[in-house]
C-alpha cells in the first residue's frame, strides 16, 4: 500500500497545533523489507520558551537538543531511564525550538513484526495488542525506532516518515496535563497532552 507522506509545511507550525493535527496520522516504518504502520492516538507538545517541562526550555541548546533548533519535520530521539527511546518530531522553522512527543499509537499494519520486536515472538499473546504501542518507550521498541534516527528527515526518509491518516474532529480531541513532569512547576499544569477520545491505545486516560 502506498502512503502519502506529510509535507514540510505541516511540521513548520507551532508545537501545540502540530500535536493536535498529528492525531490520526500514520507512523510508517520500513525495516528490512517489512512495513510497520501505527496511527498516532496520543502526543504531547513541548515549547522552547516558558515551558519548564522541555529539555530546551528558555531556548537552551545542548548536544542532545540541537536538532530541535533545525527545521520542522526532523526526528528528535532521546533516552529515558537509561533504557527507553522516545520519538519526538521537531516543529517550527529553523531557529524556533519546539517538538512533539509521540506518546502512543494504534497498530495498523506489520503487527506481528511489532510483536516480535516487543516480546520476541511473532505469535500474538492474548491481551498483548493493546499493550503493544500504548506508551512512548513501547512504541519505539515495537517499531524499532532508536537513536539511529536522531535528526532523520521525516519528510524525505524512506525508513521512517509520517503519512496522511484520518482527520480527528475537534470534539474527539481530549486536552490534558502531560505525564510525569511534576518537576516542571507551573508547566506541569499546561494542557499540552492531546489524545483521541475513547481510543483504547491511549497510554493514560
Amino acid at each position: 500500500m502506498a502512503y502519502r507522506r506529510l509535507e514540510r509545511a505541516f511540521f513548520e507550525a507551532e508545537p501545540v497545533q502540530v500535536a493536535k493535527e498529528l492525531l490520526g496520522k500514520l507512523i510508517v516504518r520500513n525495516d528490512s523489507g517489512t512495513t510497520m504502520v501505527a496511527k498516532i492516538v496520543e502526543c504531547e507538545a513541548y515549547l522552547g520558551d516558558g515551558d519548564k517541562a522541555a529539555h530546551f526550555n528558555d531556548n537552551k541548546v545542548t548536544q542532545r537538543t540541537k536538532v530541535v533548533y533545525d527545521h520542522g519535520g526532523l526526528a528528535y530521539i532521546y533516552l529515558i531511564y537509561g533504557m527507553y527511546n522516545c520519538f519526538n518530531i521537531v516543529t517550527g522553522k529553523s531557529g524556533e525550538a519546539g517538538a512533539v512527543l509521540i506518546r502512543a499509537a494504534e497498530p495498523i499494519d506489520g503487527i506481528q513484526c511489532m510483536h516480535r520486536n516487543r516480546f520476541g515472538s511473532y505469535e500474538l499473546a492474548s491481551g498483548n495488542l493493546r499493550n503493544l504501542t500504548n506508551g512512548p518507550g513501547k512504541l519505539c521498541m515495537a517499531m524499532n525506532i532508536d537513536r539511529r534516527f536522531y535528526g532523520e528527515d521525516l519528510v524525505e526518509s524512506n525508513e521512517l516518515f509520517i503519512a496522511q491518516g484520518e482527520k480527528i474532529e475537534k470534539e474527539n480531541i481530549i486536552e490534558a496535563k502531560r505525564v510525569n513532569i511534576d518537576y516542571a512547576q507551573e508547566a506541569a499544569d499546561f494542557l499540552y497532552r492531546f489524545y483521541i477520545r475513547d481510543n483504547k491505545f491511549v497510554s493514560k486516560k
